[in-house]
This record gives structure tokens, C-alpha cells and sequence, in this order.
């Protein structure tokens, strides 16, 4: 489609996220608030247990992946690797585009609200640039 990123990789990009070069440029890092929503999936009993301790303010990673039922589809993950849910369907579509485009982004917990016996996770997304 002539309206869509394509996602560049380059050397130095690649040089930057894998060395301890990224450790010097993380304080130049600008978080730019793009969009608030909330964390889809969170009762299902898998993801269940990797919520226990959540905080507000709690930095969380968006991964990318594709399956059968949503093409956009960006996966919720808090420190070592614990998913917790995914970006509703649909919100996720610009921020695929993005990510797909080689952008780096990235949520923060806004609040914590328990509905019946599983929590409804409001977030911040935001684009980690420099």
C-alpha cells in the first residue's frame, strides 16, 4: 500500500539495542505519550499469575506478533518475559504500523481497577525516541 512504513533496519540501530552503547543513549531517550487504553486478556488463567505485584507507573514491553485472528496484534509483557494480556484490537493497528516500521514502543501502568476477580489495567503508550 502507498500509505504504509516500511520498516528499515539498519547497522547502527541494530549495534545500539544489543551493545552496552544502548546503556549510554538511555538517558537520552525521550518517552513521547501517544495514547491511553487498557491491557486486553487479563482473565485468562495463564496471565493470571505473571500480574501478581502490578503496579502503577510499572514499565511494560509491547512485542509484535501476527496470528490467525488479528493481524496487528501487539503482546503485553512486564520484566523477564511475563505476559499479562494484549492492546485491545481495536487500538492496535497504528501502533503495529509503527512498530512494524522499526519504532520502539513501550507502555506504562496508569491504574489498576479489579472487576469481579480480574484487574482492568489501564496504560499509556508511548514512542521511545531520542
Amino acid at each position: 500500500m502507498k500509505n504504509e512504513l516500511t520498516k528499515v533496519e539498519t547497522e547502527l540501530a541494530k549495534v545500539i539495542d544489543t551493545s552496552p552503547v544502548s546503556d549510554l543513549l538511555k538517558p537520552l531517550v525521550e518517552e513521547i505519550h501517544l495514547f491511553d487504553t487498557y491491557v486486553a486478556g487479563t482473565s485468562i488463567a495463564r496471565q493470571s499469575a505473571n500480574l501478581e505485584g502490578i503496579e502503577e507507573g510499572e514499565k511494560l514491553t509491547l512485542k509484535r506478533e501476527t496470528n490467525r485472528f488479528d493481524e496487528n496484534e501487539i503482546l503485553v509483557f512486564r520484566e523477564n518475559d511475563r505476559q499479562i494480556g494484549r492492546i485491545p484490537e481495536q487500538d492496535n493497528i497504528i501502533f503495529a504500523r509503527l512498530m512494524d516500521a522499526g519504532k520502539k514502543l513501550s507502555a506504562r501502568v496508569i491504574s489498576i481497577e479489579w472487576v469481579g476477580s480480574f484487574p482492568r489495567i489501564r496504560i499509556g503508550i508511548y514512542l521511545e525516541d531520542f
